[in-house]
């Protein structure tokens, strides 16, 4: 069983992106590609370090493929330049840049054993046959296809088929390994195990992961930092906690996890404290995350359904961040519930809670009279 990424202390660790002196080992400088009059990738600027397991998500249609596919040489950029070590690899042919790329297809040869599809990619450059095996060999053990050497395609499981996948691509040692979509036709429990084993070969490798994928979840889990794209364009950039935490516009904490959206607008700033009111809410919202607005202006509160607390009675300070409705709905989903509670201007909140007793002994239900609070360190305001 594959094990996660341990995590390291923030305060004890310097990324490479966080120092100025470190050079990006990926440049894509405004890169804009353009189908006639359409814009699948318009003026992307992104810069990723060397070890990097880096996740590019977004919706379908997004542009993150098209992305992916001009890094792998498949696309030519309409604008723009694509650096690879330092290397202007713009115009280059995919056979002559440093990168491989696994397809969710898997694409493996029907007709040829594991050993020989692995092998597929070192035989066209005419190794010689001892630095071949050495080589396959390295790899199975590396990915734990031993003893599947002998099999077909058609003999695998689609976890094993992924695997021989893998190991095509990592045999022929890249700088790069592109990922698109790499375990979309795999079962949620397999492609649970297969995202950290993933992480971990990435980890012992030490090369530069590129993952395209619409799950947010799996860009969560496997990556570093990712890049969040919507309409050929990056909406924004950062490690998994920080997109979470403090997503920075309206779509990017829709897209990325479940969040409780709140018009409101500005009353005043007293210090770091921002005091707001929503209509909807009938209550003052407090938090302690200012952004700069005038007095009134329209701005959007987000906060993420963990973050609020339920109750069948009020807590002590009533004056701002809580609200009272009824559990119009109750989502079961084994280790925790989601209450979606309505209020009285009709408008609807929800509320995470992990499930400490049995269903059975849940202390709300179905039309009970609720109470919502949240801290002023639990939203975000948003301007757009």
């Amino acid at each position: 069983m594959a094990t996660a990424r341990p995590i390291r202390d923030p305060r004890s660790r310097i990324e490479p992106w966080q120092d100025p002196e470190a050079a990006p080992f990926v440049r894509i400088q405004g890169v804009t590609k353009t189908f006639g009059d359409l814009y699948a990738v318009d003026n992307v600027s992104l810069d990723i370090f060397k070890g990097e397991f880096f996740a590019l998500l977004g919706p379908s249609g997004c542009g993150k493929s098209t992305l992916l596919r001009m890094l792998a040489g498949f696309e030519k950029p309409t604008a723009g330049r694509i650096l690879i070590d330092g290397v202007d690899m713009t115009d280059f042919p995919p056979w002559r840049r440093p990168v491989n790329m696994m397809f969710q297809s898997y694409a493996l040869f029907p007709h040829l054993t594991v050993r020989r599809n692995i092998a597929f990619g070192l035989e066209q450059e005419r190794l010689p046959r001892a630095e071949i095996a050495e080589r396959v060999a390295e790899v199975v053990r590396l990915v734990r296809l031993e003893g599947l050497e002998d099999r077909k395609p058609e003999q695998l499981s689609g976890g094993q088929k992924q695997r021989v996948a893998l190991a095509r691509a990592l045999v022929k040692r890249p700088k790069v390994l592109l990922l698109d979509e790499p375990l979309g036709a795999l079962d949620k429990k397999l492609r649970d195990q297969t995202q950290l084993e993933l992480v971990n070969i990435q980890d012992r490798l030490g090369l530069t992961f590129v993952i395209v994928t619409h799950d947010q979840e799996e860009a969560m889990t496997v990556g570093s930092r990712m890049a969040i794209m919507r309409e050929g364009q990056i909406a924004q950039i950062g490690t998994p906690s920080e997109i979470y935490e403090y997503p920075a516009s309206r779509f990017v904490a829709e897209f990325v996890g479940e969040v409780n959206l709140i018009e409101a607008r500005l009353l005043r700033v007293e210090g770091t404290f921002m005091h707001l009111r929503a209509p909807a809410l009938g209550c003052a919202i407090v938090t302690d995350r200012p952004v700069p607005a005038l007095p009134g202006e329209p701005l959007w509160v987000a906060v993420r359904p963990e973050k609020m607390t339920i109750a069948k009675a009020p807590p002590r300070e009533t004056g701002h961040n809580c609200v009272e409705g009824e559990v119009f709905d109750i989502e079961y989903l084994g280790d925790v519930s989601v209450y979606h509670v309505r209020l009285e201007s009709g408008a609807m909140l929800r509320a995470t809670e992990a499930n400490r007793l049995r269903l059975i002994e849940r202390p709300i239900t179905w039309e009970d009279r609720v109470w919502l609070s949240w801290g002023p360190d639990a939203s975000v305001v948003l301007k757009s």
